[in-house]
Formats: C-alpha cells, sequence, structure tokens
C-alpha cells in the first residue's frame, strides 16, 4: 500500500498528465491523494518544484518498467499504444504524457532555477525510455546504433501521435503511428528466428 508521501507523488503525475503542470496546485494534489493538510511541505520540503521532479520520476520509471517487461520489441510496442490508447479513451482525451506536459510548461523566465530542474529531470526520463526501447530492440537483433536511432523514432512518433490525438479527440493518430511503427520494427527484427511479426 502506498505511503501518503507515494500517493502525492502519483497523484501528481496523474493530476499533471491531464490537465498540465502549471494548473496542478499543490492543494489539488493534497485533495487527489488523500494526504493530511499540512503534509505537503513535510514530505516536500523543495516545495512544488520537489513534487513535480519526483512525479516526473514516477511516471519515467513507471513506463520504463512497463516496457522492459515485454517479451519483445513488438510486445513492447503494443503494450504501450494498448496502455494509452485505453487511457486517452478513459479520460475522454484528457489523460497525455505527464513528462511532455511538465517538459512544455518548464520555460518560465522568472524562475530559471526551477525550470532547469524540471527540464533535466524530463530530459533524464526521456533518454531512460529511449534506451529501454533501444535494448529491446538489440535483443531481437537489431545493431546497436541502429536500434537507438528507432528507439528515438518510436519516442517521437509515440509521444507526437498522442499530442494529436488529444487536440483532435481522435485515436486515429495513435493507430496509424502504431501500425507504421510495427512495420519498421518488423522488418529491422525478421532476420533473426523467432523474431518479428507475433501479433
Amino acid at each position: 500500500m502506498p505511503t501518503p508521501r507515494e500517493r502525492m507523488v502519483i497523484s501528481a503525475a496523474l493530476l499533471i498528465r491531464e490537465r498540465g503542470a502549471h494548473p496542478t496546485a499543490i492543494a489539488d494534489v493534497l485533495e487527489h491523494s488523500g494526504a493530511p493538510r499540512g503534509s505537503a511541505y513535510h514530505y516536500f520540503p523543495g516545495g512544488r518544484t520537489q513534487l513535480l521532479c519526483e512525479a516526473v520520476d514516477y511516471a519515467a520509471e513507471f513506463m520504463a518498467a512497463r516496457l522492459a517487461r515485454a517479451g519483445s520489441s513488438l510486445d513492447a510496442l503494443d503494450d504501450l499504444f494498448g496502455y494509452y490508447r485505453e487511457q486517452l479513451q478513459g479520460s475522454d482525451f484528457r489523460a497525455g504524457c505527464p513528462v511532455v506536459a511538465v517538459a512544455v510548461e518548464a520555460g518560465d523566465p522568472d524562475r530559471p532555477d526551477q525550470a532547469a530542474k524540471l527540464l533535466e529531470r524530463a530530459a533524464v526520463a526521456f533518454a531512460r525510455w529511449q534506451d529501454v526501447i533501444a535494448q529491446r530492440l538489440t535483443a531481437d537483433g537489431v545493431p546497436a546504433r541502429q536500434a537507438s536511432a528507432l528507439a528515438m523514432l518510436v519516442l517521437t512518433s509515440f509521444e507526437g501521435a498522442i499530442v494529436i490525438a488529444r487536440a483532435s479527440h481522435d485515436l486515429a493518430p495513435l493507430d496509424l503511428v502504431h501500425d507504421r511503427l510495427r512495420t519498421l520494427i518488423t522488418a529491422d527484427t525478421a532476420g533473426e528466428p523467432g523474431k518479428g511479426d507475433s501479433r
């Protein structure tokens, strides 16, 4: 069972992905998590910036672990797109990526120190996901340099598809990108016995 502190971090990530970083106040996180009033600065002495950073770290770990559990590159891809398909449908297209939200909204010129911390955490999260995807591709027989480039393509295409799907209230961008990426990954892993398209 998550501790009150852990519940606050999870709630922050969930609220950021639907509302964005700026509109998500500590009071909202307390209400959503059910954590005791007045506990925010006890658990997060660095204030809202610390809470946002830890929410990004949580999202990074959650998705990295999900990707790492997949049996193959195609399994990872299908799970990634399938999961977000469900999230978008279940939230009336409000559920985006909390790491993208933080990265986009971190450029406050009046608070450069906070912005730098948040952007650094977001960059680490994206690099982690790219690395996990590349490792999965390499395990399926894709050469390391090619796997790294393909992993970046998967990541950026996926994130862009989510943004467009949210804006249009339409899953078609997600489905189209998913299909094209499957074709690319299948082609790159087809030479490995037992690998390739398993769907």
